[in-house]
C-alpha cells in the first residue's frame, strides 16, 4: 500500500526532522492513527514531495518524522485542462473529485448558457471554495504531488478567448463528427477539453468555440452525464497522450 499524503509548507520539504501538526497533523494522528515506523509523503501540492518515516506521535495532532529524500516532478506534458459546465447539486464536486483522481491538471468552472445552476455572489464564492477543497482532498487521496488548479468561473465569451491559446481544444458533443479517440494530440502545450451542461451547448457557443479553434468531438456511443463525461474523456486523452505510460 502506498504511503498516505499530507500537505505541508516549504519548511517541511527538506531532508531531516519535520513536525506535522494542525489539521494535517490531526488527520495523521487521530484519523489515520499513524505510528512510528510508518511511511508518509509530505507535499506542497505543486509537484514537490518529501518522503519520510514517522518517528513519534503525541497528543491528538502532533506527528514527528524524518525526511529521507525530496523530489520534484517535472511539469506535465502536455497539460490537460477540463472546462466543466456547472452541474446541478453536488455533482460538481463529484466531477472535480474524479477528474483529480484521473490526473487532470487544471479545472475551469463554466457558466454555460443552459446551466441550471448559477454561481452568483456568496453562493458562487462558497461553491468555488468547495471545488478547490475537493481538488485538494482528492489530490491527497490519489497520492498526487501536484494538485489540479481550479480557476475562477468563466463565461462563454471568456472561454472562447481562452481556447485560442490551446495546442489542441475539443468540445464534447453528442453530435460531434469526429471521434475523440482518433484525434491527433500534441506532445506539448495545453489540451483543453470542454464539457457542456446537461441541457447541451447552444449553437452560438459551438460557433464561437469553433472560431477559436475548438471543434466538436464525440466520446462514444453512449450519452454520459456532464459530471462523468470529463473524467471518461480525460482518461482517454491521458492514455493516448503518453501521460499514463
Amino acid at each position: 500500500m502506498t504511503a498516505p499524503v499530507f500537505v505541508a509548507g516549504p519548511d517541511a520539504l527538506t531532508v531531516g526532522p519535520v513536525v506535522l501538526d494542525g489539521p494535517e497533523g490531526r488527520h495523521a494522528v487521530s484519523v489515520r492513527r499513524l505510528r512510528p515506523g510508518e511511511r508518509i509523503v509530505l507535499t506542497d501540492g505543486e509537484g514537490t514531495g518529501a518522503y519520510a518515516t514517522v518517528t513519534s506521535v503525541s497528543g491528538k495532532d502532533r506527528l514527528e518524522a524524518e525526511v529521507e529524500h525530496v523530489r520534484t516532478e517535472p511539469d506535465p506534458r502536455p497539460r490537460l485542462t477540463v472546462v466543466q459546465a456547472l452541474p446541478k447539486g453536488d455533482r460538481g464536486e463529484l466531477a472535480v473529485e474524479t477528474m483529480t483522481e484521473t490526473g487532470v491538471d487544471v479545472i475551469v468552472p463554466w457558466a454555460a448558457a443552459r446551466c441550471v445552476t448559477q454561481w452568483r455572489g456568496e453562493r458562487g464564492t462558497k461553491s468555488l471554495a468547495k471545488w478547490r477543497t475537493t481538488a485538494r482532498e482528492a489530490g491527497k487521496q490519489s497520492r498526487r504531488l501536484r494538485f489540479p488548479r481550479v480557476e475562477d468561473l468563466v463565461t462563454s465569451r471568456q472561454l472562447a478567448q481562452r481556447l485560442t491559446g490551446a495546442a489542441f481544444a475539443a468540445v464534447l458533443h453528442g453530435d460531434g463528427g469526429a471521434s475523440l479517440a482518433g484525434a491527433e494530440l500534441p506532445a506539448d502545450g495545453e489540451i483543453v477539453l470542454v464539457v457542456g451542461p446537461e441541457g447541451g451547448i447552444t449553437q452560438e457557443e459551438l460557433d464561437a468555440f469553433a472560431d477559436a479553434g475548438a471543434e466538436p468531438y464525440r466520446l462514444g456511443p453512449s450519452v454520459l452525464r456532464t459530471s462523468t463525461a470529463g473524467t471518461a474523456a480525460s482518461a482517454l486523452l491521458l492514455g493516448r497522450s503518453g501521460r499514463w505510460s
